[in-house]
Order: structure tokens, then C-alpha cells, then sequence
């Protein structure tokens, strides 16, 4: 029985080398000399310092271009609010990986309500599609393609 997962993943190693080209051309900008302007990456969290709130926004916008570039969805990042401490300022970039429920309960309901003959069940961070044609599974893929999610996802895993 043909079957595919839905998910939500990053490629982690893109996405340190994303922030190591972004801190070099931190350090390489004219703008930048001298304000100790740094990216820090641990895990799934991106801890941006600089001098003032208008250099870290300067600097979101290096890293996105710079995680585009390496093929990361920059819609999969969440991004809080700066804090500014006395001389310099900090903000939290965080990368999500997985499907929350909420967004994986949405996507069953909208597999269902297509009524095409497909099951979709809920397995921990992911969604898998079952169904006895091909076609019907290249139909659901379709569906959510054109359909506007907060999180980027990918379908692999097609089996036959």
C-alpha cells in the first residue's frame, strides 16, 4: 500500500554553515567594525549580539539571505523580540523542526475533507498519508503544496 510523511525538518548542517557565513561577513562589513557583532548558533537557537536594535535587524537580514541561500524556509524560524541590556543588544532567532499537533490535527482534517481515498495518521512529529493509488497520494501532496501553512513542509518517504 503506497504511503508518504508528512514533515517539517531543516538540514542542521546547512544551517551552521549559514550562520558561520553570516558571522564572516559580520566581521567584514564596514558597519559593523568594531561593534563586536556576533552570531551564535546552539542546538535549534540562534543568538544574535550587537551593539544597537537597528544593527540586529541589519543582521536578521544577513541571515536570512544567507539560510536561503544554504536551502532552509526562513518560515521555520521564530523570532522573538530584541533585549537590550546597556551597551549591547541580543535577540533569539529559533529554528522549529516537527509538526506541532494543532498544525497536524489541521492537515488530517484537510486530507479528510478532500474525500479522495486516503488515511492520514498522526505519528508523533510527522503525518503519514496511506492510500491504494499513486494518484491519490500525488492529489494530497498537491493540495497541501497550495495550501498557505506557518511551517514549511516536505513529503518523503514515498513508498509503494
Amino acid at each position: 500500500m503506497p504511503s508518504f510523511d508528512i514533515v517539517s525538518e531543516y538540514d542542521s548542517h546547512e544551517a551552521h554553515n549559514a550562520v558561520d557565513q553570516a558571522n564572516r561577513e559580520v566581521t567584514t562589513r564596514f558597519d559593523f567594525k568594531g561593534s563586536g557583532a556576533t552570531y551564535e548558533l546552539k542546538d535549534d537557537t540562534i543568538t544574535m549580539s550587537a551593539g544597537s536594535e537597528f544593527q540586529l535587524q541589519q543582521m536578521l537580514d544577513i541571515l536570512q539571505m544567507k539560510l536561503t541561500k544554504r536551502g532552509i524556509n526562513i518560515s521555520c524560524m521564530e523570532i522573538n523580540e530584541p533585549k537590550t541590556t546597556g551597551r549591547t543588544a541580543q535577540q533569539i532567532v529559533e529554528l522549529k523542526q516537527g509538526i506541532e499537533s494543532l498544525l497536524a490535527k489541521k492537515i488530517v482534517k484537510l486530507v479528510k475533507d478532500k474525500k479522495l481515498k486516503v488515511q492520514a495518521a498522526i505519528q508523533g512529529e510527522k503525518v503519514r498519508v496511506t492510500g491504494n493509488k499513486r494518484d491519490d497520494l500525488q492529489q494530497v501532496i498537491q493540495m497541501l503544496k497550495a495550501e498557505n501553512f506557518e511551517m514549511p513542509l516536505q513529503f518523503n518517504n514515498f513508498r509503494d
